[in-house]
């Protein structure tokens, strides 16, 4: 219903703000763009079309309002920060193809031992650790059965633990899941869609590059924080098992290994190439200072990386390759149009002079930065519970660069904490992704997700104000 609503509010208030006289402040162009700007923003989170298809509208728009040529709406789709997640995906399929993250996640687990609390923290860590790298949803959607399986054995065969005990370690693995998907994309650029949208937005508005190493040296203290004190939470506080050993988790999960069999040829060339492309992410800047013109940049390394999964022979005599063009059937084009979408619209909003016109209301709140971040912040975490964290940040950037500007504040400064904080849902299952598909399993209620969601989010704010924003300060 909510979709059919949205089909035609999008369109309709549209032709409402264009019909209605523009504010006093505004320009035309400026005023059309709020326009576009309420058409798309109810299509997103109505969710009325598919978010790519929304995306599209200022290619159509822009130029027959006349804001914009048909090239400089188009531009920001080739963003060069489109072709730095285009790079991750393709790195993350040739992963799924050769089952390379089911066998990282797997040795992780059994690194953890056969204690309840150590099994329930090797999934937030081997969940975390694969969601650096591939979208949050396959995270999810992977480690969901080998957790199923580990719950099973625990109902199944131990009929002398306590059904308390049981139930809570359940819980605790569901959680791990989720909250462990999700707080794992915050730590690399690549990580989820919100942190690509951010380092696009800033390239095109401020000229701003955020390398793949500057963000982890924010973000990573940060995802360690935050995971320990979500583990903490989970299995201490909130939801404590006191199951300690458990008779056949350790086979459970060889089992599971040796399933696997020896590392296939795809497997091993596939973690070759991811481990040189992460390499060369971190240290690129150290390897350019040995380079004439410094030639490599994160976009560059990406594609890079994709040219060689597709040239990379796994058997030569039947012409077959780490990666073939039939394989990106699965790539996520939509959300690529979806980064395009956003940034179009953010140098519309920019080249009319909307975000300066919003800077100018927050001049009174110079010298006030801290309260300023961590409000947006804040604002930022409580919508993404409710709204796609992607649509999100992409509408909300814009307004929150020129807040920033307005008060005096460096725009990183604000948009940082702004990103991250909308990649850390933990309350309800809508709001991620993860969330809904460990709740769809059954093992987890709203309730339950609630009770730790609020204390998660708390937890976020405070980390973004005592880890993430000193550094940000000392990073740039």
């Amino acid at each position: 219903m909510l979709r059919k609503i949205g089909l035609f509010l999008g369109p309709l208030l549209f032709i409402v703000c264009i019909a209605l006289p523009r504010p006093e402040g505004f320009s035309p162009e400026g005023w059309r763009v709020i326009a576009i700007a309420a058409f798309m923003l109810v299509w997103w989170i109505t969710e009325a079309v598919p978010l790519a298809v929304a995306s599209l509208l200022p290619i159509v728009l822009l130029p027959l309002l006349g804001v914009s040529s048909i090239r400089d709406a188009t531009t920001p789709y080739a963003n060069p920060v489109v072709f730095l997640f285009m790079g991750g995906f393709m790195i993350a399929l040739a992963m799924e193809k050769w089952n390379l993250h089911r066998r990282i996640a797997l040795n992780i687990v059994k690194a953890t031992g056969t204690n309840a609390n150590g099994i329930i923290f090797g999934f937030f860590l081997a969940t975390a650790a694969i969601s650096m790298w591939i979208s949050n949803t396959a995270t999810a959607v992977m480690m969901l059965p080998i957790a199923t399986s580990v719950i099973a054995l625990l109902s199944d065969g131990q009929g002398h633990l306590s059904e308390k005990g049981i139930r809570n370690f359940a819980w605790g693995m569901m959680l791990a899941i989720a909250y462990g998907s999700n707080i794992g994309g915050t730590a690399t650029i690549i990580g989820t869609p919100p942190n690509v949208v951010f380092a696009g937005f800033m390239r095109t508005n401020y000229d701003y590059e955020v390398s793949f190493a500057k963000w982890m040296l924010i973000a990573m203290p940060f995802t360690i924080a935050l995971l320990l004190l979500t583990y903490f939470m989970v299995v201490k506080v909130l939801y404590p098992n006191r199951l300690g050993n458990f008779t056949g988790a350790e086979a459970l999960i060889r089992a599971e290994v040796t399933k696997l069999g020896r590392m296939s040829r795809g497997e091993k060339r596939t973690l070759a190439i991811f481990l040189t492309t992460a390499l060369l992410w971190i240290f690129r800047e150290g390897v350019n200072a040995l380079l004439p013109g410094k030639p490599l940049t994160d976009e560059g390394i990406a594609m890079l990386a994709t040219v060689v999964l597709f040239i990379t022979p796994v058997v030569w005599d039947e012409n077959r390759f780490v990666l073939e063009w039939r394989d990106t059937e699965r790539l996520p084009w939509g959300i690529l149009l979806l980064f395009g979408g956003g940034l179009s619209l953010a140098g519309a909003l920019a080249n009319t002079g909307i975000i300066d016109l919003i800077g100018e209301q927050f001049r009174l709140f110079q010298d006030v930065d801290v309260v300023v971040v961590l409000g947006l912040a804040t604002v930022s975490l409580l919508l993404t519970e409710v709204m796609s964290n992607v649509a999100l940040v992409t509408i909300f950037l814009p307004m929150v660069g020129g807040i920033a500007q307005g008060a005096g504040i460096d725009p990183l400064e604000v948009c940082i904490p702004v990103t991250m904080a909308a990649s850390c849902a933990f309350m309800l299952p809508m709001s991620t992704p993860p969330n809904a598909i460990v709740f769809a399993s059954g093992h987890v209620t709203i309730p339950q997700m609630l009770r730790v969601g609020i204390w998660l989010n708390i937890a976020t704010i405070l980390l973004i104000s005592f880890v993430a924003y000193p550094l940000i300060k000392w990073v740039f």
